[in-house]
């Protein structure tokens, strides 16, 4: 087969949200050119050899209600499946998984090599070109131009990445690979303000000179819970992971060597992220605490390598040696890979609309960590959002928007596109205001009928997902005919002792239970999303002069200049805009529609 010289999309990273934004954009009928610096960064885990946790769980099955492809990955290459949060409420259950990093990017990879419509090459793109705004082309570092009409960032943490460890350091991207240290250029060329984030990973410990038996085993649940909806089998739990503690030996030799620390040095130039701090960060922040968890973590079943998670840091090599073995456990740890920070460029993600469109320009999105979060998570909900709006402005459709009373998705979108990130984001269930309802067990529920509108869900998806929704319904009834629903709050009874459950979905189950036990609960939220909804119905027009709009505030009529709200709702989000703002815009978008009204 001839190679092409044109696509409709370029991809430019091929992490967890360049994976997710190509596959969605060549299943809806898009030729799609996925680029890499290396074959080797393809859906990497650099990090955690993990997917799921704490708010990043309902990503997840949102990513996968709505077609994509992250949770049947995870599926195939899980180690180990944990529910985590079950003492308290279904809205914060997350389900978290170990993963197997050389299996599951293997396992992305055959998804994306056997995607129609998909090419992936591995190559470096220093440029971005466009026409009277409009995306037209990329250039690539050895001179290749190609032509597109859409193009979606996902550099993840490459551009122009140094890594630091001590006071040594260097232009390099995780995990020794290469950094992308031209392509920042082209993202200021085009008028983005870049900034520094900082990240950071643990060293990497071989297996043969860790003493397990000195530490805490930690199994994976029986029986374990897949993430995707479509799962066949559950996967199965393969290794265990174990759990252990710092001591004030390692603090001190911490405290002595803060000194020597990047962080504290000054070397270290770019934010961190506050819920993922360093050791020698959360040893001089809370000087209070005599210890502190670590957790070992399996890279592979075949890999000699295990993550020490709790023990990121920058210190100088000898420094991470010693303390490592200070461990229990650890005493004789043997580091295959040293700990280390890495700097990255970014931009402000208030400079897109929440469907990751830049507001300047036609057919360019950005996604993932370029727009300063972090997390696999974050990357793939972000991704998938990016491609199928690109396929959307491709095809002039209207562009898709999951509102924050619809998903975390939706939640992780306006976030970044109205308030902006000062940190490295990350999700957690405390974004939400509607989390009760958006849980990760109902992704399914919510989401799939709007994937399968789009073209990504299949039918046998949309099928599984409306039989679940009828023996869900089914069990209710059956409980309001029967007028159990006073007992089963009381816990005199149990679904299964009604006996009508027999045969039915263990989701389905699961569904009905919570609905009866958070019935009032729900109904009061659903409330609060009604009132919400309200407010993004009311559609804001493109490019409203609010510079003229003389009722508005001074720095109101700059932050709606620069954001470009979609709606009502959006705009009251801004930080700087006040009520009596959203107050005055809502009396100009009356007056405005009465005389659009008169026109027609």
């Amino acid at each position: 087969m001839s190679e092409k010289t044109t696509y409709d999309l370029v991809v430019i990273g091929a992490g967890h949200a360049g994976c997710e934004a190509a596959l969605a954009a060549a299943r809806l009928g898009h030729e799609t050119l996925l680029m890499t610096l290396n074959m080797d960064a393809v859906a990497l885990m650099p990090c955690n050899p993990s997917i799921g946790g704490t708010g990043k769980s309902q990503l997840v099955r949102e990513v996968d209600a709505l077609g994509g492809e992250m949770a049947l990955a995870i599926d195939d290459a899980t180690l180990q499946s944990r529910l985590l949060n079950t003492g308290k409420g279904p809205a914060v259950h997350s389900l978290r998984a170990q993963a197997d990093k050389r299996r599951y990017q293997s396992r992305m990879i055959q998804a994306l090599f056997s995607q129609p419509r998909l090419t992936i090459r591995q190559g470096e793109i220093t440029d971005i070109l466009t026409q009277n705004a409009t995306v037209t082309a990329v250039k690539t570092l050895t001179g290749d131009v190609i032509p597109c009409r859409a193009v979606v960032v996902a550099t993840g943490v490459y551009l122009k990445s140094r890594i630091i460890i001590g006071p040594a350091h260097w232009e390099c991207g995780p995990q020794g690979l290469m950094a992308a240290s031209r392509f920042s250029e082209a993202i200021a060329g085009l008028g983005f303000a870049l900034r520094r984030f900082k990240t950071g990973t643990p060293a990497r410990i071989d297996a043969r000179s860790i003493d397990f038996s000195r530490m805490t085993q930690q199994p994976g649940d029986e029986p374990t819970s897949p993430f995707s909806y479509m799962a066949l089998t559950r996967p199965r739990n393969l290794t265990a992971c174990y759990l252990t503690w710092t001591n004030e030996t390692t603090h001190a030799i911490i405290r002595e060597n803060l000194h020597r620390s990047p962080m504290f040095t000054g070397d270290i130039k770019g934010t961190g992220a506050r819920y993922c701090p360093s050791i020698e960060d959360k040893i001089h922040r809370f000087a209070d605490k005599d210890r502190h968890q670590v957790f070992l973590e399996p890279e592979g079943l075949d890999s000699p390598e295990w993550y020490a998670q709790g023990l990121s840091s920058s210190l100088p090599e000898e420094v991470q040696r010693a303390l490592y073995r200070t461990v229990k456990g650890l005493e004789k740890a043997e580091l295959i890979r040293l700990a280390y920070a890495i700097e990255y460029d970014c931009i402000d993600p208030t400079e897109l609309a929440p469907t990751m469109a830049a507001n300047r320009f036609k057919g360019l999105y950005f996604a993932g960590q370029i727009n300063g979060t972090s997390g696999y998570e974050e990357a793939a909900a972000q991704g998938l959002v990016a491609g199928i709006n690109a396929s959307h402005y491709l095809k002039n459709q209207e562009p898709f928007i999951i509102s924050r009373s619809q998903g975390y998705i939706g939640v992780l979108t306006d976030d970044l596109s109205s308030k902006g990130t000062d940190e490295p984001y990350r999700m957690m269930t405390g974004r939400a205001e509607f989390r009760l309802s958006l849980r990760q067990d109902n992704a399914d529920l919510r989401l799939t009928a709007l994937g399968h509108q789009l073209g990504l869900a299949t039918d046998a998806r949309l099928r599984r997902m409306e039989a679940k929704a009828r023996d869900t319904q089914s069990i209710l009834d059956a409980v309001r005919e029967r007028q159990l629903i006073p007992a089963l709050k009381r816990a005199d009874l149990s679904l299964e002792d009604t006996g009508l459950t027999q045969g039915m979905d263990e989701d389905a189950i699961r569904q009905a239970e919570i609905q009866i036990l958070y019935d009032g609960y729900l109904q009061k939220e659903m409330a609060q999303v009604k009132q919400a909804q309200a407010m993004e119905n009311h559609r804001l027009p493109p490019n409203i002069p609010y510079g003229d709009i003389q009722a508005l505030r001074i720095e109101a009529r700059q932050k709606l200049s620069r954001h470009q709200p979609l709606s009502l709702g959006q705009a009251a989000r801004i930080p700087g805009v006040s009520p009596a703002d959203v107050a005055v815009l809502s009396v100009w978008l009356k007056r405005y529609q009465a005389a659009l009204s008169r026109d027609l």
